[in-house]
């Protein structure tokens, strides 16, 4: 922008020297002097030939002049011949005035030309000065303004604004320099995206991961408390039998030689087991950051539901086998439904968990067929005869990281129902829950 004023000063500079130029040599231009001593020659030969009898007409052609007729006399007829600074003189052969002789020699002459070549320069002048005052307003709109707009958007561009467009002009010189630039903008714009989709699917595939490895971490918890509980009793059954032993009795059913564990195994076994569940406890915590974290950061969790058999979910049920007796009061109709198997895996097993925790009872699973307005469904009621959710807590339990009054001594992140009110949804599905004799959740998976 500085250089395009410094070319309007200089421009304007320019051509405020050459007006300069041309008044001062337009000073310098003289009128040609007359030769006083030719005309009046002239006008003493003009009244000799007169004299012996040449006609006005002959005059005027033979000697280069006008003769007006002095009885038509008048200054209107004078007045161009004045104008033009012509010289007029009395032709009065003898003393009687014949009229005014009239030499116009400036009319066509070097001066008039002179006077002619400085209008023309003049003009000339407005003209180069118009035209390139033009041809800046031209520049300027055509060039320089786009590359000022373009400074203006570059900088929204430095400050991470990529959706604004840049306002691309028709027949501007720089249209096709202004593309490019949007074209940069716009894969800057779909890299961002691009690179914010790899960490969104980074983040789900941490939580989806830190999440699904609780199920297994509870089995190996679950399992440890078993075989503290089974090892604690064989501890038992062998402090008793040797205590029998030392004192001699003969009605004791096993020696202290017979017992096929010794005590000394069992406890070593014992601390085994419990620093395998200290461990699986210190996982767990540690995956719950980690989950915690990622789904702060998640907007959405992608779901790809395609058409899989219903058998899969009834084997899924079948597979649980770590949160208690889970009975299932019939068969699921055989049919194709919409859903995303391993996010559908994921819904049953919170749910099936929370049972087990919370409730603790036995869990009845019930398969149907229902048709509503919104197509046809496979229905799954899942319920426990536990003391259910809190009225005032029932409306919040699918919110994001809400727990309970129950949940406040149980381990958890408030986000398992959330993830399955999420699942079911964009699965085609839905969910209802609520309390009868315990806690029910219902599930509608969309038939195809």
């Amino acid at each position: 922008m500085k250089d395009f004023r410094k070319l309007i000063i200089v421009f304007a500079s320019l051509m405020a020297a050459a007006l300069i130029l041309l008044v001062i040599m337009s000073g310098r231009f003289k009128q040609k002097e007359r030769d006083i001593a030719f005309y009046n020659n002239e006008l003493i030969m003009m009244e000799d030939e007169y004299r012996q009898g040449a006609s006005v007409a002959e005059l005027e052609r033979a000697h280069g002049c006008k003769i007006i007729d002095a009885s038509s006399l008048s200054d209107s007829q004078l007045a161009p011949y004045y104008k033009s600074y012509a010289l007029i003189v009395d032709f009065a052969p003898d003393g009687e005035l014949i009229g005014k002789a009239v030499w116009d020699d400036y009319a066509g002459g070097d001066n008039n030309n002179e006077n002619r070549f400085l209008k023309s320069a003049l003009i000339f002048w407005s003209a180069v000065f118009l035209c390139g005052m033009m041809l800046i307003v031209v520049l300027y709109f055509r060039m320089v303004k786009p590359v000022k707009e373009l400074s203006i958007y570059s900088t929204e561009i430095a400050r991470g604004n990529l959706d604004v467009p840049l306002p691309i002009k028709r027949n501007s010189l720089s249209n096709d320099f202004m593309e490019s630039f949007d074209l940069m903008r716009e894969e800057l714009k779909a890299s961002r995206e691009r690179e914010a989709a790899v960490q969104k699917a980074k983040k789900e595939m941490v939580a989806d991961l830190s999440h699904d490895i609780k199920t297994p971490v509870a089995t190996i918890q679950a399992t440890c408390e078993v075989l503290e509980v089974k090892y604690g009793r064989r501890l038992d059954e062998a402090a008793g039998t040797q205590a029998a032993s030392n004192m001699g009795q003969e009605d004791a059913s096993q020696t202290a030689d017979e017992i096929t564990i010794s005590r000394k195994e069992i406890e070593d076994m014992l601390q085994k087991v419990g620093s395998i569940s200290a461990k699986a406890e210190t996982i767990n915590h540690i995956m719950g950051n980690v989950f915690q974290a990622s789904m702060n950061e998640l907007e959405r969790i992608e779901v790809n539901p395609v058409e899989e058999s219903t058998e899969l979910i009834e084997q899924y049920f079948l597979s649980l086998k770590n949160y208690g007796r889970i009975i299932l009061d019939n068969s699921i109709p055989r049919c194709l439904v919409y859903m995303d198997k391993f996010r559908m895996e994921q819904v049953i097993d919170n749910i099936i968990g929370n049972s087990h925790k919370y409730a603790g009872t036995d869990i009845h699973v019930v398969f149907d067929e229902v048709t509503n307005p919104g197509g046809t469904f496979i229905k799954i009621r899942i319920s426990d005869n536990g003391p259910g959710v809190d009225e005032d807590d029932l409306p919040l339990i699918t919110e994001k990281y809400y727990r309970g009054k129950l949940a406040k001594d149980q381990s958890g992140y408030g986000i398992g129902m959330h993830l399955v009110k999420s699942y079911m949804e964009k699965q085609g599905g839905g969910i209802e829950y609520y309390n009868d004799n315990g806690f029910v959740v219902e599930l509608l998976v969309k038939k195809v």
